[in-house]
């Protein structure tokens, strides 16, 4: 499938932007346009969502395709926005090469992170809570939640846990809108971001393999201490 023009625009950038040579002011600016770019695209297939969530995503996807031992998908991303409540649709997956929105879901949270409103996150085992910042898709595997992606998490402290709490997309019988309706939020989840049944297979397969999971919440620690939205994205995590 061909590439677009703002596709290939931004890809070419970012590979300039990732020579080994480049001084940091130089990787800031090349990384900047490609950035925004990507920002408008996203804006342009899902208006629904916050202009603001989506231009961090930008930032986020743009820094990790510059560090390729991230294994990211430059063409593939998802974006959920816990700042949403539960009730609402607050999940999107985008085909970056086609410039197209794939889906745009509702999506449960960890039981501890909250009731309809999503308001705490943790990156501990056995918090039951949800985790914040950018995760890569990877596998998938058949579970005791059926079909389901496990996700590695690129956010040290704050999601690199991901893999060992068996933070993983999943279909859920309590992602119901119906019911969300009736009785005021949404099933939730052990952390998992899960999503309707109905839909789980086809979203999974849509991002399995390393698509970019951005996962957003107006944290004000995490803003400032995230890797992938720093002014210097290229430092390895650690």
């Amino acid at each position: 499938m061909p590439v677009s023009p703002i596709s290939r625009v931004a890809l070419c950038a970012l590979a300039l932007a990732a020579s080994a040579g480049a001084a940091q002011a130089a990787h800031a600016a090349s990384a900047a346009a490609p950035a925004a770019q990507m920002a408008d695209m996203l804006a342009r297939a899902a208006p629904g969502a916050d202009r603001k969530v989506l231009q961090l995503a930008a930032k986020a996807m743009t820094c990790a395709l510059r560090r390729p031992e991230l294994g990211v998908d430059p063409t593939r991303l998802s974006v959920i926005d816990y700042s949403r409540p539960s009730t609402e649709q607050r999940m999107w997956v985008f085909d970056l090469a086609r410039q197209k929105l794939l889906f745009e879901e509702w999506v449960a949270h960890g039981r501890n992170s909250g009731g309809n409103q999503t308001e705490h996150f943790s990156n501990r085992d056995g918090s039951f809570m949800s985790s914040l910042g950018a995760f890569t898709a990877r596998e998938t595997y058949m579970g005791g939640n059926g079909y389901s992606l496990r996700l590695e998490g690129l956010e040290p402290g704050f999601n690199d846990h991901a893999r060992d709490r068996a933070i993983v997309i999943h279909g859920a019988p309590y992602v119901n809108p119906t019911m969300a309706r009736l009785q005021g939020r949404l099933g939730r989840s052990l952390g998992c971001p899960a999503v309707r049944l109905t839909v789980a297979r086809p979203l999974i397969d849509s991002l399995r393999g390393g698509a970019l999971v951005f996962a957003y919440y107006p944290d004000k620690e995490w803003l400032a201490r995230s890797q992938l939205l720093g002014a210097d994205c290229a430092a390895s995590p650690g």
